[in-house]
Parts: C-alpha cells; sequence; structure tokens
C-alpha cells in the first residue's frame, strides 16, 4: 500500500477509483490475446499459433472495485508489407498513443532478434514518459529460472520500463501481481464502461474473429496471411442466422478451404457454431461461403468493411 493509500484509508474516506487504458504490444505470437483473455477472465480475442492472428484493435474491459482497466489487444509488430499491415501497425501505434500504460509483451521462450530490437524501438519512439512503460516476459513456464535473469537484465538496461514483469498468460502465474501494478499505475478517474461489460466489439465482428480461428485452427502454411472473413447478413429471431464470406486469394486456396467434398469447410462451420452458440446463449444457423479476391490485402475499400467499428 503507498503511502498516498495509507493516509485515505486513515482518514476514514473511501479510496478514489482508478481508470487507465493499457496498450499491450509485442511482437507476433508474444501472448498478446492469450494474455488479455486471461486479465478478463473472458474470451475477448481469437488465439491461433499462427502469426498475425490479430488484424485489428480489440478491446478488452476488467472491472474492480479498486478501477476498470481496458486492454487493447493490438496486432503483432511488424515491418508491412501489404496496405492491410500497414492498417494492423496504424492500430499500434493509435493504441500506444492513447494508453494510459503500454506493456510490451515479450516471449521469454524465444531468442532475442531483429525482431524484438523492432519492437524496443518502436515502444522507444511511440511514448515519451518512462513511468508508463512496463515489459512483460510471457511464457515464462517454458524456461528455465536461471534462464530469465539475463532476459530481465537485458530489458532493464534499456531504461525504458518502469517495471520489468516476468508471467505465464497460458498458467496464468504472475498475473494477480500484473494486475495490482497496472491498477496502481493508471490515474484517478471514473469507470468509462458498465461493471459487467468485458469488450466493445460488436456480435457481427467477433462471430468472423471465430470463424475465422477456427479457420486458422484448421490451415497451415500461407494461408493465414491469405484469407480474411466477413459477415454479410445477420438475421436475429429464435434462431440466430449468420452468413459469412471466407475470401482467400486464389482458386486453389479455396479448394484447401472448402476440403474434399465440403469436408474443411463443414468442420470450420461446427466448431464456429458450437462456440458461438455457448458464447452468445442462442441457438445459431451459420452458413459458410468461400470466395477469391485476388488483391483484398491492398483493397482499401474491402479493408475498411472487414474492420467494424470496435469503439474506445
Amino acid at each position: 500500500m503507498s503511502d498516498h493509500d495509507e493516509r485515505i484509508a486513515g482518514e476514514g474516506e473511501p479510496i478514489a477509483p482508478r481508470f487507465g487504458m493499457v496498450a499491450l504490444v509485442g511482437r507476433p505470437n508474444a501472448g498478446k490475446s492469450t494474455l488479455v483473455n486471461a486479465l478478463t477472465g473472458e474470451k475477448v480475442s481469437i488465439v491461433s499459433e499462427k502469426p498475425q492472428t490479430t488484424r485489428n484493435r480489440i478491446l478488452g474491459i476488467l472491472s474492480r472495485d479498486e478501477g476498470q482497466l481496458v486492454f487493447l489487444d493490438t496486432p503483432g509488430i511488424h515491418k508491412p508489407l501489404h496496405r492491410m499491415n500497414v492498417r494492423m501497425m496504424d492500430h499500434v501505434r493509435s493504441s500506444v498513443a492513447e494508453a494510459d500504460l503500454v506493456a510490451l509483451i515479450v516471449d521469454a521462450s524465444a531468442p532475442f532478434g531483429g525482431g524484438d530490437q523492432y519492437a524496443l524501438d518502436l515502444v522507444r519512439e511511440s511514448t515519451d514518459n518512462a513511468s508508463t512503460r512496463f515489459a512483460i516476459l510471457n511464457k515464462i513456464d517454458l524456461i528455465r529460472k536461471p534462464d530469465l535473469l539475463p532476459i530481465m537484465s537485458r530489458y532493464g538496461d534499456t531504461g525504458l520500463f518502469a517495471e520489468i514483469v516476468p508471467v505465464s498468460a497460458r498458467k496464468g502465474d504472475g498475473l494477480d501481481g500484473l494486475l495490482r501494478l497496472f491498477l496502481q499505475s493508471i490515474p484517478e478517474g471514473p469507470p468509462r464502461f458498465p461493471a459487467d461489460e468485458y469488450t466493445t466489439q460488436p456480435e457481427r465482428f467477433f462471430a468472423s474473429e471465430v470463424i475465422r480461428e477456427k479457420l486458422l485452427n484448421h490451415t497451415r502454411d500461407e494461408l493465414p496471411y491469405t484469407t480474411a472473413v466477413s459477415v454479410d447478413r445477420w438475421e436475429e429471431g429464435e434462431i440466430l442466422k449468420i452468413f459469412a464470406t471466407i475470401v482467400v486469394e486464389r482458386g486453389t486456396q479455396k479448394k484447401i478451404v472448402v476440403g474434399r467434398g465440403g469436408e474443411m469447410i463443414r468442420a470450420i462451420g461446427t466448431e464456429a457454431r458450437i462456440e458461438l452458440e455457448s458464447i452468445l446463449g442462442t441457438r445459431i444457423f451459420l452458413s459458410l461461403h468461400v470466395t477469391v479476391h485476388e488483391d483484398w490485402r491492398e483493397d482499401e475499400r474491402f479493408l475498411g468493411e472487414l474492420e467494424w467499428p470496435l469503439g474506445g
């Protein structure tokens, strides 16, 4: 407890609530989405082992008696090659610019490389207040404890970070302490979202993301980068009817997604429908269609249609 908290508690007055936005940034596959899901206790972001799973900024909200935290789950930091990737990096930079606290998520189980230096440079260039930066060393369950100290030293020696915090988002190790640090580090202020709200994503956008997650889980090689999902129709009633399109860049990819006799697309649709019924609490009819759009990653109009207003 800080001196400030002791003084307030001693006066018998309630501790002022806190509100803050926390930008979670880092390289692809550092575990940002797994971390935001673990911190909020809800499935806010889809998770896959494939790089660049997160393409938009996703808001996860955690309300506690001490305050409200809004986590900005961002795309992995990378050098953009397509307009889609440029938009992804724009999401990263805008999130960093408006956040009260920037948390660089690091895969502690992977060796330090050029991509890590690129992420460090982006954090250095995009923020100007060292007290608002944390380095979160994730996946510590995958390394030996003696190997953790040099990694902590490397990030500590940069002088960029107020805190270096080792955690395992997958196993929950260190997350309670991390939350305490977040709550202590954000400014005072009233909550901006209802206490029972955990994301600002529209249901249509979330449905497209769940479908894409199942698609990623069933495909490999270059397909994660060259596929997108759009929800074309959303008809509410006794049964929620969702009509969605999986977009690929080549006819050969369409054959892969459809599968022999439609086996692949049926498996993707069944898994997505079951999960969406569980989360949305209603019966769902899900219809999936696959189409070819060779240049969708360069099509600004199409990219804009994929990005539902995400709030925040």
